[in-house]
């Protein structure tokens, strides 16, 4: 990552998209007061969420998905699919399971309830910055879950139909250690939890990470939890 004059990392860039001006304007408060971060808009709808995300390119979006005009999942999916640099970390009171599936879905790279601490929020946006994937273990319950009903539905067609059994075999081409970091991401491990595990660099575990989503054609550490579990199922 790319230092400023004085040898730091920038801060990080956020919006945050939430139509209660209450919640709002505390969550910027909240974040304006960490040194490593940067509150450059807030938007009260999906709509003003987009455009300000365009103009002004922030890193990190927080997102609530109740919102009027346009809601959080629609405007994830534009801002995520319009600039690839930039995530988008849910935070919102939702947590039905069509909810959850269609932010994940959508792109989001982290699910947060609102419920949350204010050191688990700092917590999630650093995380994401260092490239990793957060979810609660309610939510990461309700989208593993959601991906198992969809494992199971995908085996049932592939017995009826007979199709090829390779369709979902990525994984045979990814060597032990690879296997067993892909094993430590679904457990929901950060890439320092897996340095520590694997007696690895931190940077050389970044590296494999980067490696096995290119082999799993996976674009964030979600989906390749989604995959191994997918995976895991159908062995």
């Amino acid at each position: 990552m790319t230092t400023d004059e004085t040898g730091r990392e920038p801060r990080v860039r956020i919006l945050i998209a939430e139509d209660q001006a209450l919640v709002r304007r505390g969550t910027a408060v909240l974040l304006a007061m960490e040194s490593d971060m940067e509150v450059v808009g807030q938007a009260c709808d999906g709509i003003e969420a987009v455009e300000m995300a365009t103009r002004l390119r922030p890193e990190i979006v927080l997102m609530d998905l109740h919102m009027p005009r346009q809601g959080g999942v629609a405007a994830t999916r534009e801002i995520t699919r319009a600039l690839p640099g930039t995530q988008v970390l849910v935070l919102t009171t939702l947590n039905d399971d069509d909810t959850v599936f269609e932010a994940v879905r959508a792109g989001a790279h982290g699910y947060l309830l609102k419920d949350v601490t204010e050191q688990e929020l700092l917590e999630t946006i650093r995380a994401l910055r260092r490239g990793e994937s957060r979810l609660t273990p309610q939510i990461a319950r309700k989208v593993m879950d959601q991906f198992r009903r969809l494992a199971e539905a995908s085996d049932n067609a592939r017995n009826a139909d007979g199709a090829t059994a390779k369709r979902d075999g990525a994984t045979e081409t990814l060597n032990e250690k690879e296997e067993k970091i892909l094993s430590l991401i679904t457990d929901g491990m950060s890439n320092r939890q897996i340095a520590n595990v694997m007696f690895l660099a931190e940077g050389t575990v970044k590296n494999y990470v980067s490696r096995i989503m290119e082999k799993l054609h996976a674009n964030t550490r979600t989906a390749l939890a989604v995959i191994s579990t997918k995976q895991r199922r159908s062995n």
